[in-house]
């Protein structure tokens, strides 16, 4: 019986409605991308315009404080794609050699101290009278932990900086150090100040507030519980902040002062560092991308970063607020044939 023209279309019309409204099944190869916590806006962007190139791919993005992102690999051994941190002096002091061997620089930043219009004091204060600002009993402020987040030891150098760029030896020890107990210790070395990291950091009061990455400080900031943030301006702008532009000579942003950055460095001298590098010297800010050893899909991996570290890559970054620049390798003998180019 043959079967009747209604019958057909209506055969028709059903498989067009399945193709319409039902899921589609083709199962999609995730790319897990871990990369520091400040990178969350950028990288969604990033995420957006990757798979609407490669359909077949599902990339999942994962935010973590720099030393905490490469803890994924080295001692929760969990098996990621892409690894970006913002702080490239990390890769090598943590991963190099049995979890990486190369890595490469694709983006800066700078320091600032954001805030917004119920700040206390936000009508005043700015780029000279920040530090007595904060130090004010009433006013409340917050930075990232420095055991976990690159932000976090970051503000310890800024802090630290600013002793000798405003001539005064008292304002890490005002400003931070009194606030915790245990305190933070100062180990001075002619013209060098490293400042010791308690294993435990408590604060003792309400004044200031630690959090693991600095941008879990943004509801604090934005809901008027806190001041101000020691934060990224890339982050600060994203989110619609308020910011105080620090010198640059303390905000970690100029290569030609890297010989000035490096005259305050942050140890993290505690059990669990000992057996990879504990100091961290100051340096400029430079954010940098590798793919682990054990990456479970490397030719993928390899055309994610290809495509960060592109020119399409940075107009992307840069679209979000996050300043680029041009990609350089450490070691581009060790990096997989098609990205040896990003040295140049």
């Amino acid at each position: 019986m043959k079967a009747t023209p209604i019958v057909v279309l209506v055969l028709i019309i059903a498989v067009i409605v399945a193709a319409i409204f039902l899921p589609d099944t083709t199962e999609k190869t995730e790319l897990l991308v871990v990369h520091a916590g400040s990178l969350i806006i950028p990288f969604a962007e990033m995420e957006k315009q990757f798979e609407s190139q490669n359909p077949g791919v599902d990339v999942r993005m994962e935010g973590h404080g720099s030393i905490q992102a490469i803890r994924q690999v080295t001692d929760i051994h969990r098996q990621v794609d892409v690894l970006v941190v913002a702080d490239e002096n990390l890769i090598p002091d943590m991963m190099y050699p049995a979890y990486a061997d190369w890595h490469v620089r694709f983006a800066t930043n700078r320091m600032v101290l954001a805030y917004t219009n119920r700040s206390r004091y936000a009508g005043v204060i700015n780029g000279s009278n920040w530090h007595e600002i904060l130090m004010r009993p009433e006013v409340t402020f917050g930075f990232s932990n420095p055991m976990l987040d690159a932000c976090g030891y970051r503000t310890l150098m800024v802090a630290q900086l600013a002793e000798s760029y405003y001539g005064n030896q008292t304002i890490f020890r005002n400003l931070i150090a009194c606030n915790f107990n245990p305190t933070f210790s100062v180990v001075r070395d002619g013209d060098t100040a490293t400042v010791v990291v308690p294993e435990i950091l408590d604060p003792r009061a309400k004044k200031v507030v630690i959090r693991g990455g600095s941008v879990q400080l943004l509801a604090l900031l934005e809901l008027g519980e806190i001041d101000y943030i020691f934060e990224y301006r890339s982050v600060s702008e994203q989110h619609g902040l308020r910011f105080v532009k620090l010198p640059p000579e303390i905000d970690l942003s100029t290569p030609d002062n890297e010989a000035m950055y490096e005259n305050v460095g942050v140890d993290l001298g505690f059990r669990r560092f000992t057996s990879v590098g504990t100091r961290r010297t100051g340096k400029p800010i430079f954010y940098a991308i590798t793919i682990p050893k054990d990456a479970p899909h490397p030719k993928l991996a390899m055309e994610f970063m290809e495509f960060v570290t592109s020119e399409e890559g940075r107009r992307v970054l840069q679209a979000m607020g996050q300043p680029t620049v041009p990609p350089i390798a450490d070691n581009p003998d060790k990096m997989p044939a098609g990205l040896r180019g990003a040295d140049e």
